[in-house]
């Protein structure tokens, strides 16, 4: 994906630090307009992810750019000893904890603040490997993709939910007409963060996705990829593993 979509078009952050500071900025309202945006289904695509892990019986499962932690909280049905959500905003990293405290998950979960592409544990350090929709905002694909092959277990899964571009019509022209018009006037109307969405419809736009992406994954040196277009396509699961 192109460096060049940023959240801030005049800013003299990085993308990185760009992405950091969106989310701080939105965190304490991503939940609930998060679950508006996508009308729900994404508990559903989540849970599918969650299924595909828990196949694999791990006892440590890493789910980076975990956001508040909804996906980590449901990675706990897989019984993983350890979980631990990274992410680079610490706003959401904190809504996130207050919500694991009251589920009394805190012995299971542990939110550290990180780096994709900088991950700040051991080669060979967990069984999967989670990332729902956070991909398309690594500053460097490839690199973070590499960190994340790094800390994988030889056999273990790394499942990417990621939004993606329908093919068919009508959903096609459904799907941009939703993501170019609507998806931004909400976010105006909702948000603090008047850039905020109209960041993530144009990111999840240009995303390579499909068999574009497991190409990537397959460049990269992950094994057995697949995916798995989801709700008519706009959103892709896909799986792969380590030699």
């Amino acid at each position: 994906m192109s460096k060049k979509i940023t959240p801030y078009k005049d800013s003299s952050l990085s993308k990185k630090e760009q992405i950091a500071k969106m989310f701080d900025t939105i965190s304490n309202e991503y939940d609930g307009l998060n679950r508006v945006i996508s009308f729900g289904i994404d508990i559903k695509w989540r849970k599918k992810v969650v299924k595909i892990v828990a196949n694999k019986n791990p006892e440590s499962v890493l789910d980076i750019a975990t956001g508040t932690g909804d996906l980590a909280i449901n990675l706990t049905q897989t019984n993983a000893k350890k979980i631990i959500g990274l992410d680079i905003s610490e706003g959401m990293l904190e809504v996130g904890r207050k919500k694991i405290d009251q589920k009394k998950l805190n012995d299971t979960i542990n939110m550290v603040v990180g780096d994709s592409e900088n991950l700040p544990f051991d080669d060979n350090s967990f069984d999967a490997i989670t990332v729902a929709f956070g991909v398309r905002n690594f500053e460097h694909l490839e690199v973070g993709l590499s960190e994340i092959l790094r800390v994988l277990k030889p056999n273990g899964v790394f499942v990417v939910l990621e939004t993606s571009v329908p093919t068919k019509f009508p959903f096609r022209q459904g799907y941009f007409l939703y993501t170019k018009i609507l998806l931004p006037i909400i976010g105006k109307l909702f948000s603090k963060d008047k850039d905020a969405y109209s960041y993530l419809s144009s990111s999840a736009a240009k995303f390579p996705y499909g068999k574009a992406f497991n190409n990537i994954l397959t460049k990269t040196g992950f094994i057995s990829t697949q995916s798995f277009a989801q709700t008519f396509g706009v959103a892709t699961i896909y799986t792969a593993s380590k030699q």
